[in-house]
């Protein structure tokens, strides 16, 4: 999705092993790696799950697919607050997974990231 941050910060968004999709954490960023929607968690969310989208989809995945999420966060009271999201996205039910308050991420201004796998069955 984005190479030159890839490699920049030394990691890859997926990798695909056999049916199994492992998604690095999702954050809210343009295309250059800088943050977007600055102190908004809400939208930081809704933009998390966009780029999410895109990569499940690179796979032929969808959020059916998703078999666990792991969400880290800055605020939990706010994540908890604006979560109703997530039910637009699984709408056939929600996968296992951890929500984790932590104390910063990459950046400062990122306030919330979303680890995914999906199983694709063929």
């Amino acid at each position: 999705m984005r190479p030159e941050v890839e490699k920049a910060y030394g990691y890859s968004h997926a990798v695909k092993i056999g049916n199994s999709i492992k998604i690095s954490g999702a954050v809210s960023m343009d295309d250059k790696g800088n943050p977007t929607a600055i102190g908004d968690i809400e939208q930081q969310i809704k933009n998390c799950y966009d780029d999410l989208e895109k990569i499940l989809n690179h796979y032929g995945c969808t959020f059916d697919d998703v078999i666990k999420e792991d969400i880290f966060t800055t605020d939990m009271a706010q994540m908890l607050e604006k979560s109703a999201y997530r039910a637009e996205i699984y709408k056939n039910g929600f996968p296992t997974g951890s929500w984790l308050e932590v104390k910063r991420l990459a950046l400062p201004e990122f306030l919330v990231e979303i680890e995914l796998e999906a199983h694709k069955v063929e």
